[in-house]
Formats: structure tokens, C-alpha cells, sequence
């Protein structure tokens, strides 16, 4: 428990060295990448690392052509749609698997 908690805090520092140069340090700047994250696990199934993975490359891609082909000032209201759109459509993500409980 110690070692995967070691290993997380080791993982989000570098994670924090990483995006600094990106984004300009502020206080309140974890809260975005915080709902993007959510946002990719929800797409690519909770639970499942693969889907996270692939859930994040496709709400980046989504981003990116969101900024290109409309407009950059709606490149952050893709992350909600997407959280949206996954809650309505498929709630177990894209990689999710189904469950049914009988009682």
C-alpha cells in the first residue's frame, strides 16, 4: 500500500513537471485537468487502464479538431459534452463491460 502510494505521488509530480511548461501555473489549474481526466475515463470505461488510455487520446483528438474546425473557444466545452454524451448514450464507456443485477 505504502509502494502504490509512493508510486502515485511519484507519477503526479511528474505529471506536474510536465504540463507546467503548457500551462501557466495558477492555483486553480487542476480543476480542467482534473475534469479532462474524468472526462477520459468516463469515455474510455472506468475501471479499465486500456480504455482510460485510449479514452484520453480520443477526447484529445476531439479537442484539437474541436479548436481547429469551429472555434478555439469551444475547444474546453468538449470535455462536458463528452462527459454528457457518455452518461446518456453508453454509461459503461467505450470499453466498459455490462452488467445486469437480478434480484
Amino acid at each position: 500500500m505504502t509502494l502504490s502510494f509512493s508510486l502515485s505521488a511519484a507519477i503526479a509530480a511528474l505529471a506536474g513537471v510536465l504540463i507546467t511548461p503548457i500551462t501557466l501555473v495558477s492555483y486553480d489549474v487542476g480543476v480542467a485537468l482534473a475534469l479532462k481526466g474524468f472526462a477520459a475515463a468516463m469515455l474510455g470505461g472506468m475501471g479499465n487502464p486500456k480504455g482510460a488510455l485510449v479514452g484520453g487520446i480520443a477526447l484529445g483528438l476531439m479537442e484539437a479538431l474541436t479548436a481547429g474546425y469551429i472555434s478555439s473557444q469551444y475547444k474546453e466545452a468538449v470535455a462536458f459534452i463528452v462527459i454528457l454524451a457518455v452518461l446518456f448514450v453508453m454509461p459503461q464507456g467505450l470499453f466498459g463491460a455490462r452488467s445486469t443485477e437480478r434480484v
